[in-house]
């Protein structure tokens, strides 16, 4: 299962790019001692990288008992995250220094979903 976004990805999210800002819909499911890793990349990304490429968190939250949902389909966070544009996220994906910090999301992680979202 994809935990980190890859290249063929990154490449049809850059070529379907309606034009200005981004928000990324995180819906994360941790592994077992995953939170501890996943707040030490947390901690470098919202310090760091995101300041760098014009990113901020806009919601941050734990999940809980689902409404309406099939089952398996529960997640323990939801995180919105906004970004200037599709290229900002792209570069700051592509930064050396932030993918020293992606194993702590990938050991963090046993499912994820990223979904870009654009404002009507």
């Amino acid at each position: 299962m994809a935990i980190n976004p890859r290249g063929a990805d990154l490449k049809q999210f850059l070529a379907e790019d309606p034009g200005g800002p981004v928000v990324m819909l995180n819906l994360l499911r941790f592994a077992d001692g995953g939170r501890e890793s996943y707040a030490t990349y947390s901690r470098a990304v919202e310090q760091t990288f995101l300041p760098r490429y014009g990113g901020e968190v806009v919601y941050a939250g734990d999940g809980g008992t689902p409404l309406v949902a099939e089952e398996g389909q529960a997640w323990d966070a939801v995180l919105l995250v906004r970004y200037p544009s599709r290229e900002a996220f792209s570069a700051m994906v592509a930064d050396p220094e932030y993918q020293e910090f992606t194993q702590h999301r990938t050991q963090a992680l046993t499912e994820a979903v990223l979904q870009p979202t654009a404002a009507r």
